[in-house]
């Protein structure tokens, strides 16, 4: 008798467990195109622990460094829009043929400096995550890559310089401003410039000192200047409905982890320029930046690019014209 009792209690028992709900563990693959050593890739590493700490590891993050999911970089907020990734690091110009108010950093001098890129953020980012809302997804953090140079197999002194480089740009901004130099632009993903420069398919790049040292640039080409022409930034972006799934609690510690981090992946961005420059000297490559004259030559051809796109992109209009005033 006391045995059946006990087969029932044990029954009602597990009838109970069964019905009680389970969190189960969350696990996002994350697609990143920069390799493993690049301090975005870094960021985002340090991120994922971060999320798997403070959800006491409800949530498991795993970094796909190189592309190695098969997404391209100008696939990256379509990637996350569609579900085909739950979350990625995305290189914003990149994505300009999405929603093309997503060009606005990129407009030639538009924000050469550090600070200039922090006070443009204050009136360009509620324009991203109105964007990125709009493509079923939430931005979690921006982080800047440093400046944007150009990389060529001559010194670059005068915009004579320039003409007929074919040179690899990111975005239509870069390809305006280059070919407005008399440079032979042409854009491609970053994962198709090192092939291409072994090629002899372009002579030229323009892109950071983090990427002149994940491409070893200088087997190419042994000059750089410091242009500084083009702001670009990086955010890690959520699949809006892989977001939604978590509870409320979860999603919170979430984007604590996202604004407490994001300061420090600002800093890791002026610290890598700094490392990355050493780097690119001890391997040859011989730096400089543009003369006061060619500064004002490159910027009297950026000017009016600006109007251009505001022209063409009409609501990018009040977040150049607010940031400007705010510059003054």
């Amino acid at each position: 008798m006391k045995q059946g009792k006990i087969c029932v209690v044990s029954a009602a028992f597990a009838a109970v467990l069964s019905a009680a709900p389970v969190l189960a563990e969350t696990r996002w693959d994350m697609s990143i195109v920069w390799p493993e050593g690049n301090f975005h890739t870094q960021n985002a590493m340090a991120f994922a622990e971060a999320v798997k700490t403070a959800t006491g590891g409800e949530v498991n993050i795993t970094v796909h460094s190189g592309g190695a999911l098969g997404i391209k970089g100008p696939e990256g907020m379509a990637a996350v829009r569609d579900g085909v990734v739950p979350i990625a690091e995305i290189l914003l110009n990149q994505q300009v043929g999405e929603a093309p108010v997503l060009g606005i950093e990129t407009l030639p001098f538009l924000a050469p400096t550090m600070a200039d890129i922090a006070l443009l953020h204050k009136y360009y980012r509620p324009k991203l995550e109105e964007v990125a809302a709009g493509m079923n997804q939430k931005v979690l953090y921006m982080a800047p890559w440093p400046g944007q140079a150009v990389y060529a197999p001559h010194p670059i002194n005068t915009v004579a310089d320039l003409k007929g480089l074919t040179i690899r740009v990111v975005d239509s901004n870069g390809n305006d401003f280059f070919g407005a130099l008399g440079a032979t632009p042409i854009q491609m993903p970053w994962g198709e410039v090192v092939p291409s420069l072994a090629a002899g398919t372009i002579k030229g790049v323009t892109t950071s000192s983090s990427s002149g040292v994940d491409g070893a640039f200088w087997e190419f080409t042994k000059y750089m200047s410091t242009f500084n022409w083009q702001a670009s930034s990086n955010i890690m972006s959520v699949n809006l409905d892989a977001w939604n799934a978590l509870p409320l609690e979860m999603r919170e510690s979430i984007e604590k982890v996202a604004r407490d981090m994001e300061g420090e992946f600002w800093l890791n961005s002026r610290a890598e320029d700094d490392k990355k420059m050493a780097i690119l000297r001890e391997n040859g490559v011989e730096i400089s930046a543009p003369s006061p004259e060619l500064a004002a030559e490159l910027m009297e051809r950026a000017l009016p690019l600006w109007d251009a796109f505001k022209a063409r992109v009409p609501e990018a209009a009040p977040v150049i014209d607010a940031y400007l005033a705010a510059r003054k």
